[in-house]
């Protein structure tokens, strides 16, 4: 493995640690690995070293280049510094052809404040992730009382949001858990896939959840360390494994249902179905069927598996409004 540290912006000590793994040779199945980039958390005060390497040696296991950012904090955390320097991180690593990264496939870790930071860059950055892992974030409005110049993230989701995995505990008195559920909440209402653990009881800042890193004596759930070999789990449905010669297919598609996609299927919402008149037209008398606020809501393949109709009677509807323009 090849260690490499890049000063990104000397004047605000913005520096970017990669860890390189070997592909080829003894991996001659791995022409190239998805990679994640590291946000630590710290208040946007400073970069905890608990969630830095101890975090990126996690997904090195699992076959990920791995990368370390220390960002713009203290005095220099004005908003958009941090998001300036996570954009411009993720830029180096899908550009630098030596570090054998698909570009498609790079995913964003934060804790905290860092969480934050990795909410903004799958919200509102122009160079996104492909990916986002969110750890006990500070992802709604109470991100004014670590850096008060901060967007409120939870108010930013749209389509471009990337799929996301996100985990906290009940109990953190620092970062109220109210914060990951409204992050769910509004990727939820987005459409976007993602993946929560919210977990009984453990305090804020408990990185990788092991003793390592964390004190054995402090009360926390034993399910907590779970989060790691979980978000490697999610990250192989929505990015793909590593196959023979080139990543696998993702198990999970970035949103939740057909009405992001350029054409129309039963996999859409109802609702937007009906507000279509040539869908309407494919449907026929069915659409009388279709009403009511809680069918509007569900999928059109979901509502007639649930009406036990046939296979190959979906699949025919289906291919009717694949014909059709989602605009």
């Amino acid at each position: 493995m090849q260690q490499e540290c890049i000063v990104l912006n000397q004047d605000r000590n913005v520096t970017l640690t990669a860890y390189i793994q070997p592909v080829g040779g003894r991996f001659e199945y791995i022409p190239k690995r998805p990679a994640i980039l590291v946000l630590p958390g710290g208040g946007y005060q400073y970069c905890s070293v608990r969630e830095a390497d101890p975090v990126a040696f996690a997904f090195l296991k699992a076959g990920y280049q791995a990368f370390v950012l220390n960002y713009s904090v203290g005095k220099f955390a004005a908003w958009p510094n941090p998001l300036e320097d996570v954009e411009q991180a993720l830029t180096m690593i899908r550009s630098r052809e030596d570090w054998n990264v698909y570009p498609d496939k790079v995913a964003v870790i934060g804790f905290s404040a860092g969480g934050h930071l990795a909410a903004a860059a799958a919200t509102l950055a122009e160079e996104r992730p492909n990916a986002a892992i969110l750890g006990y974030a500070v992802a709604g409005s109470d991100v004014t009382g670590c850096n008060p110049t901060a967007p409120d993230t939870t108010k930013c989701v749209d389509q471009k949001t990337p799929p996301c995995f996100v985990f906290a505990t009940c109990s953190d008195d620092v970062v109220p858990v109210q914060n990951s559920l409204d992050f769910c909440r509004a990727l939820a209402d987005a459409k976007i896939s993602f993946e929560s653990h919210i977990y009984a009881y453990g305090p804020h800042g408990f990185s990788t959840g092991v003793s390592g890193v964390h004190n054995r004596n402090t009360p926390l759930c034993d399910r907590v360390p779970d989060w790691v070999d979980d978000s490697v789990g999610f990250l192989r449905d929505v990015l793909g494994d590593f196959g023979d010669g080139k990543m696998t297919d993702p198990l999970c598609p970035r949103y939740t249902t057909g009405d992001n996609d350029p054409a129309l299927s039963v996999d859409c919402t109802v609702g937007l179905l009906l507000e279509n008149r040539q869908a309407v037209a494919v449907l026929g008398p069915l659409t009388a069927q279709l009403q009511g606020d809680l069918v509007k809501k569900m999928t059109l393949r979901g509502i007639l598996g649930f009406a036990k109709m046939p296979a190959d009677q979906i699949n025919r509807i289906d291919e009717a409004l694949r014909q059709i323009p989602n605009s």
